[in-house]
């Protein structure tokens, strides 16, 4: 099998104002959180805060365009948020293999994404099978 257990994958996510736009722009999610800096500074935030599903893209661009094989779907995937993502965040990303599962042709990976402070803002786990 082409992916092992505890393997291990990193790279780097910068929010971008093109994602952020194109993010409202094709789901029309326009919650004042995420579009109104005045809004977000009354609830305590910093900014604007980033949609939470733009950290779901970048998982499918890892899967998708970063494994070593293009033969997989993924089954499920979980976040947990743990603090806000704002615009141009440069997040640092970290994946490991966890579980090989060969009768099921199945995988599964706990990352995270940390920002520059190497603070956790999201974590979770993701199953992805392999279509061979």
């Amino acid at each position: 099998m082409i992916l092992k257990l505890y393997d291990t994958f990193e790279g780097v996510f910068t929010v971008k104002k093109e994602t952020h736009e194109g993010f409202i722009n094709v789901f029309k999610d326009n919650n004042p959180l995420h579009t109104d800096m005045e809004f977000a500074r009354k609830k305590g935030f910093e900014g604007v805060v980033m949609h939470g599903n733009i950290l779901n893209g970048f998982l499918s661009f890892f899967i998708g365009e970063r494994l070593p094989t293009k033969d997989v779907i993924i089954h499920s995937q979980e976040i947990q948020f743990k603090h806000p993502v704002y615009l141009n965040d440069e997040l640092q990303f970290n994946a490991e293999i966890v579980g090989v599962y060969e009768s099921v042709k199945a995988i599964e990976f706990k990352y995270s994404f940390k920002n520059k402070g190497k603070k956790i803002v999201a974590k979770g786990k993701i199953q992805i099978g392999l279509i061979i």
